[in-house]
């Protein structure tokens, strides 16, 4: 089956994104498909680039960049709620006239658009919030 994820929580404050993380490691050893990952609402805030967890609690970005370079799948990120908490990749700061891009490597900004057309394309879409 192929699946698309729907992140909304945040990530070291609520279980909805290492939940999520935890199903999508799950799918790929269940020999399923994930096609994307969309981060929305507080959710964006799991594509950080400079989110620096203590040694001893997971690098949630870095893992969920693992994830995508093992499924090809891709990390999608609300470009409404990004820019409405800070976070922007380096187009978007330079339209914004903001220095500095605060995006982590691996996620992009996505509209609803790309949404809608992951979970038209998969099987099920499944919603962490």
């Amino acid at each position: 089956m192929r699946y698309t994820l729907l992140v909304m929580g945040t990530p070291y404050s609520r279980q909805a994104s290492h939940s999520a993380l935890r199903f999508g490691e799950a799918l790929l050893a269940s020999n399923h498909r994930l096609e994307g990952v969309f981060f929305y609402h507080d959710g964006v805030y799991n594509a950080a680039r400079m989110m620096t967890p203590p040694q001893d609690e997971p690098r949630l970005a870095s893992r969920w960049q693992a994830l995508a370079d093992a499924s090809g799948a891709r990390l999608m990120v609300c470009v409404a709620s990004a820019l409405k908490r800070g976070l922007l990749d380096a187009r978007e700061a330079e339209r914004h006239g903001v220095q500095g891009d605060s995006l982590a490597p691996g996620f992009e900004l996505a509209g609803l658009g790309q949404l809608v057309h992951a979970t038209a394309i998969t099987d099920r879409t499944l919603t962490f919030a």
